[in-house]
């Protein structure tokens, strides 16, 4: 787990590496964080999206967290997350973050 970062960030589950420079100081970084794929992240729900919307405010409806809104970015492919809330009548997929199983439906 990466240190110093909150526990509902994308980074949370990345690793720490360090660095060694040439004169023996020790630099601390994360290691690159890969997008998941959508298809392999448990969906929760759906979000339609109208006027106005942003992903902290559906965040915080959806997952009870307005920081939480990379969940919604990843679940949608998003690589420019804002683009997401552009189109009103555009449903969002909601999913649990990557290596999190959902319930199975019965």
């Amino acid at each position: 787990m990466a240190a110093n970062v909150a526990a509902n960030s994308r980074y949370a589950a990345t690793d720490s590496r360090t660095w060694t420079t040439p004169d023996g100081q020790a630099i601390a970084y994360l290691a690159r964080r890969f997008l998941p794929h959508p298809e392999n992240l448990a969906g929760t729900g759906s979000h339609v999206v109208v006027a106005g919307d942003r992903l902290d405010n559906i965040a915080a409806a959806a997952l009870g967290d307005p920081e939480l809104w990379w969940r919604v970015a990843d679940a949608n492919r998003a690589m420019l997350p804002r683009e997401l809330t552009g189109e009103p009548g555009a449903t969002l997929r909601i999913a649990l973050p990557e290596g999190v199983p959902g319930v199975p439906h019965v």
